[in-house]
């Protein structure tokens, strides 16, 4: 997925949020805003929103020398989701579908997202996503290939949102590699997160080598790539992992709520929408 003109001001705000979660000093954050800006004229536009979301934290980063500003919103996001877990996870195991309900809340805990801006509430967007009618459900095509996979893939995005996926991890009832950013970059999920939020219990945890808000193929590691490669389905959650797969050269499952109108122009559906679609490399 190339990068729009919409994106421009995304980048930009981005910065301002991320360098005043790093500092209150005004002198750093407007060289953030300035080195970004400069950043941003010279940027590709056949680059991935992912990549330049890259470059942007790594700018707030040799700033502030702060490595994780979100760090204290991320225990606070994954604190929350864990206290409403066990009434998830009676749905679930209530539900006719077990399955599908932790598909629903899986894709429930992708409003937990810092890098756009827009507000959520935890609890009220679950219990809306229940309900919410998909725009885009490949849920058969899902069928089929959980069916047919001996291990699977499951691409990791934010905190919080991380305790959620443990519920439809279960739900595979197959062997699955979870995978998570290499270094912290805004709220995403990293090794440390993914352990806070349980998921070691349930799943093996890999690194992707990937520095980027998104599994971006040239940034992983050759070791990520073959697993990336071998995995007989790959389950990308999130719009960050969209941006830098919508294109691969293989089968792949997005789970995702649209949260921007560039993706969700991208994807044919209304902005707010709950997908799960699968994409196949022409």
């Amino acid at each position: 997925m190339k990068t729009y003109l919409d994106c421009i001001p995304c980048f930009m705000h981005q910065a301002l949020r991320a360098a005043k979660m790093a500092t209150s000093d005004e002198r750093a954050i407007k060289e953030i805003l300035d080195r970004t800006g400069d950043m941003v004229k010279t940027i590709p536009m056949q680059a991935t929103p992912a990549e330049t979301g890259m470059m942007v934290y790594r700018i707030v980063k040799e700033v502030t020398g702060v490595y994780d500003p979100y760090k204290a919103i991320k225990r606070k996001h994954i604190a929350e989701a864990n206290s409403i877990y066990p009434e998830l996870e009676q749905l679930v195991e209530k539900s006719e579908d077990k399955l599908l309900t932790a598909i629903r809340i899986a894709i429930a805990g992708n409003v937990i997202d810092l890098g756009i801006n827009k507000t959520f509430d935890i609890v009220s967007d679950v219990k809306k996503i229940m309900h919410q009618e998909f725009a885009v459900f490949d849920y058969e095509a899902f069928k089929q290939a959980l069916d047919g996979a001996k291990n699977i893939l499951y691409l990791g995005d934010n905190a919080g949102e991380s305790v959620f996926d443990k519920l439809l991890i279960k739900a595979l009832k197959k062997p699955v590699k979870y995978a998570v950013r290499t270094k912290p970059i805004i709220n995403d999920t990293t090794m440390e997160d993914a352990i806070e939020s349980g998921l070691d219990s349930v799943a093996e945890l890999v690194d992707s080598g990937s520095e980027a808000p998104g599994i971006i193929l040239d940034e992983c590691s050759p070791a990520f790539l073959d697993t990336f490669n071998r995995a007989d389905l790959v389950i990308s959650k999130g719009q960050g992992n969209y941006e830098g797969l919508s294109d691969c050269s293989r089968q792949v499952f997005f789970m995702l709520k649209a949260k921007c109108a560039v993706i969700s122009n991208h994807l044919g559906v209304n902005e707010g929408a709950i997908v799960l679609k699968e994409y196949r490399a022409i």
